[in-house]
């Protein structure tokens, strides 16, 4: 083991940093276009601050039908898209596009729980102020429910580490990659081993980092 691990080390480090880089980049993009989505979604319900039952419907629908795909299945259908927008279907920068698909209706429904959890109690006051929509959204509801959604902003990247290593199986690069390539296709079982001890581990720091975040942000913890 030993042997094997001095012999594959240079891509083990180059796999752990391709995984680190995919779910970073992916958790970033997701967020930029989940959290506002997760934030319409809890406006525009009937009994929102900015009640739009119609455009509720749609983006519920929305959110419903990107969480039912199955990522493997996403990652092969979306190939044309995803060589349209990278010039590739292959490699770390071709798995983001999936990545980020996939993400995003997870990103809103767990943006959604998060500003739900609130207390009703504090943006009826602010409406009771006189506080606008985009107000009680920006100055409300979004700053309260900030711990809330860095603790889902590490359950996302968990989430997407899975879903990168999936990626290996097409050529997505990263840690699966390597564990497909040399842990299955050359019977390297110690490569496999060792890929899925590093993942952990990646797993490992990114839940303890956002649970120290979150609590660090959360007032009531104070």
């Amino acid at each position: 083991m030993l042997n094997s691990f001095q012999t594959y080390l240079p891509l083990l480090i180059q796999g752990s940093l391709e995984t680190i880089y995919m779910t970073l980049a992916s958790t970033l993009f997701a967020y930029a276009l989940g959290l506002p989505m997760g934030l319409l979604v809890v406006a525009t319900d009937a009994n929102g601050v900015l009640p739009m039952p119609r455009l509720n419907r749609v983006l519920q629908w929305v959110v419903n039908i990107g969480r039912s795909i199955p990522f493997i299945i996403l990652l092969i259908a979306i190939i044309p898209f995803t060589r349209f927008v990278v010039g590739t279907s292959i490699g770390t920068n071709a798995t983001i596009v999936p990545l980020v698909i996939a993400a995003t209706p997870f990103v809103a429904r767990l943006v959604e729980t998060s500003i739900s959890e609130l207390d009703k109690g504090v943006i009826e006051a602010a409406q009771a102020m006189g506080a606008s929509p985009w107000q009680i959204i920006t100055k409300v509801m979004l700053p309260e429910s900030i711990p809330s959604i860095t603790l889902g902003v590490s359950i996302t990247a968990i989430t997407l580490v899975g879903y990168s290593a999936m990626a290996g199986a097409v050529g997505g690069g990263g840690l699966g990659n390597l564990a497909i390539r040399y842990g299955y296709h050359r019977y390297q079982t110690d490569v496999m081993i060792m890929t899925i001890v590093l993942l952990i581990i990646l797993v490992q720091i990114l839940q303890s980092a956002g649970s120290l975040i979150s609590r660090k942000l959360d007032k009531r913890s104070r």
